[in-house]
């Protein structure tokens, strides 16, 4: 007699004999092996353990009533989906699709309204901020402009100031040289003419020593008349008069 083990699909035990094999209640597609096996076999395939198999009876068919029957009948020629006739689910199916689009359809449109309304609101926030930028900016342009005005006018009357002061003294100088210049002149006259008591060379002396005055007198005349024309010059650009100044030549 042959001992044989078995596998129960996780691993396999034994061997066991006959009356063993009887008591672990083997079927027909219980792997077993023994000595002299190539490879495991179902215990159907084996001869010797026809008659120690276990039968198995078969599944119990449920008892079919007139009522079931009309069920069965009923079902198959009105079939359910989830509970619901089939004639009745697809057009509820096609009522919740169209309820669930036009929902989402109407919650796409409102959304997309307030997405533009968000939009309009930033915008126009935008534009009223450009607008305050741009009258703050010409605001401040007109604040520069008027400093700068003020700051020339301020230039301006400074330098009418300081010429006026400087013609003032350009024309009390030239009055002063102009007296010494003549005073030279009729020193020079006296000069030439007087004798007394003098000889050649002293006369010769007195009279260059006062054309070197004479000549000293003219320079700064001409210095002052030509520094007086400059200011002239100038004057024209900011005034073309200045009142109460008088010409001195």
């Amino acid at each position: 007699m042959n001992t044989y083990y078995i596998h129960n699909g996780n691993e396999s035990t034994g061997p066991f004999g006959l009356d063993e094999l009887r008591s672990k209640k083997i079927t027909k597609t219980t792997p077993v092996w023994c000595q002299g096996m190539e490879d495991w076999k179902y215990a159907e395939e084996v001869m010797e353990l026809k008659t120690i198999l276990m039968i198995v009876p078969p599944p119990l068919k449920p008892i079919t009533t007139p009522t079931q029957t009309t069920k069965a009948i009923d079902k198959e020629l009105n079939p359910k989906i989830l509970g619901i006739k089939k004639d009745v689910f697809f057009p509820v199916l096609i009522v919740l699709v169209l309820i669930i689009g036009t929902v989402s359809f109407n919650l796409f449109e409102e959304n997309r309204k307030n997405v533009l309304e968000q939009k309009n609101t930033v915008t126009e926030r935008n534009n009223q901020q450009f607008l305050i930028q741009q009258r703050e900016i010409e605001e401040q342009k007109i604040r520069i402009a008027e400093q700068e005005r003020k700051e020339l006018e301020r230039l301006t009357t400074e330098r009418k100031q300081q010429i006026s002061s400087r013609l003032l003294d350009i024309q009390k100088q030239l009055l002063d040289d102009i007296r010494n210049l003549e005073e030279a002149k009729n020193k020079l006259v006296e000069a030439n003419d007087f004798e007394f008591l003098r000889t050649t060379d002293e006369k010769s002396e007195e009279i260059s020593l006062i054309q070197r005055d004479i000549e000293h007198w003219i320079t700064e005349i001409d210095k002052l008349r030509k520094e007086k024309d400059q200011i002239y010059l100038e004057l024209e650009k900011i005034q073309p008069k200045v009142s109460g100044v008088t010409d001195v030549n």
